[in-house]
């Protein structure tokens, strides 16, 4: 029934999503945190910057951004991450593409947590003369990602699945192995069910697993 499997890395193909999904997740909740400091800090400026990226980048389409990465930055720009060849230089744009484009949503995930702590924590800590960075790293943040938990799993899940817009510029990831597969094979609705089951089984767990991390740390008010 599965002998057409035969000659494809189906495993090495889902495992390039994965790299795509840890890579790209870690880039969002660093660069998602700061845009979201920016967004509540005091400067005018920074709000201002933090403002037009978030609404900006979330109106444009991921594969506009992903297409820009490989004909802007690279072939125009020859931008290639410190890489050598095509298909390294490829996968490392690929994930700055969705890292671009993920941490507007991790921003207004995580903006929403910052606006839940009780604003007397917030006045109490610059009485004592606690700047705003100390403030924000001590006091806001550890209780904001608490109250994210599941708005972050969300993004997460949805990044999993955005990972497919990668194939635009030609990383071997899962997708691009799928229309390999179908071009080849007369199985469109066997291999279609194959790699739907595929992401399942990457993105059901996760739900699962941070749900239940999101219940265990939520902040009790």
């Amino acid at each position: 029934m599965f002998d057409f499997l035969e000659g494809y890395d189906l495993l090495g193909a889902f495992w390039v999503t994965v790299q795509l999904t840890v890579y790209s997740a870690i880039g969002s909740l660093v660069w998602g945190t700061l845009l979201a400091a920016m967004r509540v800090s005091p400067v005018p400026l920074m709000r201002g910057f933090g403002a037009a990226y978030v609404n900006i980048v979330r109106n444009i389409p991921l594969t506009v951004i992903i297409v820009f990465t490989s004909l802007g930055l690279f072939q125009t720009l020859n931008v290639t991450l410190g890489a050598d060849d095509f298909k390294t230089i490829n996968f490392r744009l690929a994930v700055l593409g969705l890292i671009v484009y993920t941490a507007a949503f991790v921003c207004e995930a995580l903006r929403s947590g910052i606006n839940t702590v009780a604003i007397g924590q917030v006045e109490a800590a610059r009485a004592i003369g606690l700047p705003f960075t100390q403030t924000l790293r001590l006091i806001v943040l550890p209780q904001a990602f608490r109250s994210v938990v599941g708005p972050l799993t969300n993004v997460l899940i949805a990044l999993t699945k955005n990972t497919t817009v990668a194939a635009a510029i030609g990383v071997a990831e899962a997708a691009l192995l799928m229309r390999e597969m179908i071009e080849n094979e007369a199985q469109l609705i066997l291999i279609s069910a194959l790699f739907a089951f595929g992401f399942i089984c990457l993105t059901l767990p996760t739900g699962l697993i941070l749900g239940w991390v999101s219940k265990k740390v939520a902040v009790k008010r």
